[in-house]
């Protein structure tokens, strides 16, 4: 049998084996960097024929262009510092944490941020950083993107412009400057234009500063970026209709916000939106009306005063909580779940309703009800003529 074939193996055993997969994997990882770092050094790539160590990586070891490029900046950070091995053999600080601190990292601080980065996620390092090494705020600004499908990344300078010569080879750059020249732009009134520089690419909306990575074809996702404590950046690019929407808002917001500050419109428009989709979603008001009882004869319908408890309750979050009494993290996808299911008598009371993620929702009713019963009920809910339940006698 395969060892890759793990069906036959406990819960237990798989988690165990992940666990300490996970930990290997660690020391692994520390063990190339430093090996990386080495023939780096050493200048090895040569006698292979290689310019550079990213040529190397990539056509010798086969690694991705960005892997390659992480790695090898990775591992000329860990010979300057060498508790950076440690850090990654133990597990504390992940490679993509490593590699946000490289413009940040110093001998007199390199263990203090490694402690202050320790077991976090890219976001929350970046909010570490922002908080450490806060930057100013840029100039809003709206601006027409040609249509090329690629876009150049900011060129790199010093020991490391070997590292991605090869990739910005591959970028058409005559392209982009000639399309920047047909470019409109648009600044916010009472922004100082000086700070805005030339336009590179669609539509785009910028409250951030320019992002010097490659855009290749596809939308590239929004992005927000922390830049001081409570201060934040985004970037994404918008369609000629959103575009319209925005311009509309400013007209109409004229009156009480002649700036036309975009990160002003956008407050509004989410306030707005937010107490909507919580009135919809979770009946949320402020006047809530005399609590009725409820005639409807349907048991899953949730009357609004319930709604309203258990999201003030549950604090928009899934109660789910594991063995060892980690509670998942979870505040998307939530849904109103019965503690005890309906078809066993569960009541639609504040008491007997929990907000759960759909992932966990689901794996509760499997728990409760039996994998086969779900997909079954999942089959049949996704087919154009779903049989009843009822009718066949399988409900509990």
């Amino acid at each position: 049998m395969s060892r890759y074939l793990l069906c036959h193996r406990t819960h237990q055993v798989v988690l165990q084996g992940l666990a300490t997969l996970v930990a290997r994997g660690c020391t692994h990882t520390a063990d190339l960097v430093a090996h990386i770092g080495e023939v780096d050094s050493r200048r090895l790539f040569l006698p292979a024929a290689h310019p550079s160590m990213f040529s190397y990586c990539v056509n010798v070891l086969h690694f991705s262009e960005q892997a390659a490029y992480k790695r090898i900046r990775v591992a000329r950070m860990a010979r300057r510092f060498p508790a950076i091995f440690d850090a990654l053999a133990e597990g504390r600080v992940h490679l993509s944490g490593l590699f946000l601190l490289k413009a940040y990292m110093s001998r007199r601080n390199a263990a203090e941020l490694l402690a202050a980065v320790t077991h976090k996620s890219c976001r929350e390092i970046e909010k570490v950083l922002a908080e450490r090494y806060p930057k100013e705020d840029v100039a809003t600004r709206v601006r027409a993107l040609p249509n090329s499908r690629v876009v150049a990344a900011a060129p790199v300078a010093g020991p490391d412009a070997a590292i991605v010569a090869e990739t910005q080879e591959q970028l058409s750059a005559r392209t982009v400057a000639s399309s920047v020249r047909r470019t409109e732009e648009w600044v916010s009134p009472g922004a100082d234009a000086s700070a805005v520089k030339e336009p590179v690419a669609g539509l785009g909306l910028l409250t951030g500063e320019d992002s010097s990575v490659l855009r290749t074809e596809g939308r590239k996702p929004a992005k927000v970026q922390p830049l001081a404590p409570k201060r934040y950046a985004l970037q994404l690019t918008m369609s000629q209709e959103l575009h319209d929407k925005l311009r509309h808002a400013q007209a109409l917001l004229s009156h009480t916000s002649p700036s036309g500050d975009v990160a002003a419109v956008l407050e509004r428009a989410l306030d707005l939106l937010i107490t909507k989709l919580e009135k919809t979603k979770y009946a949320a008001t402020e006047n809530p009306r005399a609590i009725k009882a409820s005639t409807s004869g349907k048991p899953r319908q949730i009357p609004a005063h319930v709604r309203r408890a258990v999201r003030k309750r549950d604090g928009d979050q899934c109660t789910f909580v594991s063995d060892d009494g980690q509670r998942c993290p979870e505040r998307h996808f939530l849904e109103f779940d019965h503690v005890k299911p309906v078809c066993r008598g569960g009541e639609t009371t504040a008491d007997g309703l929990r907000l759960r993620c759909r992932a966990h929702n689901h794996y509760e009713a499997e728990r409760l009800l039996g994998v086969l019963f779900m997909q079954r009920k999942l089959h049949e809910a996704r087919s154009p003529h779903p049989v009843q339940e009822h009718a066949r006698g399988v409900l509990p």
